[in-house]
């Protein structure tokens, strides 16, 4: 737990981008793709299930950059996890 001492984190912005890469990172994280390479299939594909259920959701609310980073991350994120179970 921070004390005094500590200087103020800076964190960033909350966005509809900062929460989609969020996602991302912790489908790709569950995958092994990061530090630590620990994996977790199962955290993976529910973290892709709410990217998907996001897109589902906020289609026709999104602006362009948006809609295509979301489409791009959620592709990108099921093209892994297909890798990672098909062998």
């Amino acid at each position: 737990m921070p004390d005094a001492t500590d200087a103020p984190r800076e964190l960033p912005a909350v966005t509809f981008a900062s929460l989609v890469v969020s996602l991302a990172t912790s489908a790709m994280g569950n995958m092994g793709e990061g530090p630590g390479g620990a994996t977790d299939l199962e955290l993976a594909r529910h973290s892709i299930d709410i990217l998907g259920l996001l897109r589902d959701k906020t289609k026709g609310n999104l602006d362009d950059d948006e809609s295509k980073l979301l489409e791009t991350v959620l592709y990108e994120a099921r093209m892994k996890f297909l890798e990672k179970t098909r062998g």
